[in-house]
């Protein structure tokens, strides 16, 4: 009997998470859908870069110091590559509840709070927890129904929990939590740096040039040098502003959405139990730790069988067919055997023989009388 091979499906685990992800060269990036002003922040840097390496550089290697556009090339690279990084990779998204556990952490809950009365109202979700003699609230969430670990918050925008959680940024396409935080955090300070240096040389460039052929000459010999010194003077107060603020939650062990909500500030005054009280180990927990793995497996694979059936099926099918067929097909498939004489060989129509229906038993007693 011929038998069909089971023929699967390779399909890989980031094809059925759950959230508002993309997920780009077989789940090796990891983004938001809204992706439009992160194109917008490489247009900005790589035509700003382009026109200065175009322009300015030549004139300023020559006349200053050919280090001027080698460093500058190291800072465009390494702003290019944190801001890949932050883009791409994977937050810290927590994974949502499976239907078992969702069902067992319902119970529980239903335990602790008892029955509430029709009409009341029943009591919140929250789990206490102490951390460095403080108690932490953990909150439950709705919608990956599960209880958000410390510092944790489910981001409306990708509609996923995110360890962490600091701010989503549509300048880099995603959120930006436990996983990405220092590459966020490097990628502004280097862009901060880019951004200012650009900006100081075309300035040089302008006022030497302006020396020998005049101002007027200097903006028709390099037109782009207007267009750079407008980017950079309106980036300038943004970028470097946002990385002195970055600067000071880093000094604390804190992020944009504890500062926001008041966690550690306002009437509780209660302190930020996060904090090691030393700048020095603060930034080194926040931007020297050891990078956790993702924990959502987006590359794992789930296996489905589809297709034909295998062995076990057909031969069901066969064992549903007619009893003189089936039969009948199993005994032209066994092997013939040497024949002997003629008259031992079985009737032509022993087979329907031993498949014949019982007779009417009426005609069988007048038979037998």
């Amino acid at each position: 009997m011929s038998v069909m091979m089971v023929r699967k499906k390779v399909t890989r685990k980031w094809e059925k998470l759950p959230g508002k992800n993309t997920f780009c060269c077989d789940g090796r990036v990891m983004m938001a859908r809204q992706k439009g002003i992160f194109y917008l922040t490489l247009i900005l840097i790589l035509g700003t870069c382009s026109l200065f390496f175009a322009f300015e550089c030549r004139y300023l290697a020559v006349h200053l110091s050919p280090a001027i556009p080698v460093f500058a090339a190291v800072l465009f690279l390494f702003s290019m590559a944190t801001l890949l990084r932050t883009s791409f990779s994977d937050p810290g998204v927590i994974p949502r509840a499976l239907p078992d556990e969702a069902a067992f952490i319902e119970m529980e809950i239903e335990a602790a709070n008892g029955n509430v009365p029709q009409g009341q109202r029943p009591p919140p979700r929250i789990k206490n927890v102490q951390i460095n003699n403080q108690i932490v609230k953990l909150k439950y969430c709705y919608t990956c129904k599960i209880f958000r670990p410390p510092r944790a918050s489910h981001c409306s925008i990708c509609d996923n929990c995110v360890e962490r959680f600091d701010h989503h940024c549509p300048w880099v396409g995603n959120c930006v939590g436990k996983r990405n935080y220092r590459y966020f955090y490097l990628f502004i300070l280097s862009l901060s740096l880019l951004t200012i240096y650009i900006f100081s040389f075309n300035i040089v460039y302008v006022a030497l040039n302006t020396l020998q052929v005049g101002f007027l000459n200097t903006i028709k010999e390099s037109p782009g040098t207007v267009l750079e010194v407008f980017i950079c003077f309106f980036t300038l107060w943004s970028v470097v502003g946002l990385t002195g603020f970055h600067t000071f939650l880093v000094s604390l062990n804190q992020t944009t959405n504890e500062d926001i909500k008041g966690s550690w500030t306002g009437k509780n005054r209660v302190q930020n139990p996060y904090s090691h009280g030393n700048l020095v180990k603060n930034c080194c927990e926040v931007l020297c730790g050891p990078v956790q793995p993702s924990v959502l497996d987006r590359r794992g694979i789930l296996q489905e069988p589809t297709g034909h059936q295998g062995q076990s099926e057909q031969e069901n099918c066969t064992s549903q067919q007619d009893p003189v067929v089936a039969a009948a097909k199993l005994t032209s498939t066994e092997p013939a055997e040497n024949p002997g004489p003629q008259e031992d060989k079985p009737p032509q129509n022993a087979i329907e023989m031993s498949v014949q229906m019982p007779e009417d038993p009426a005609e069988t007693k007048e038979s037998e009388k």
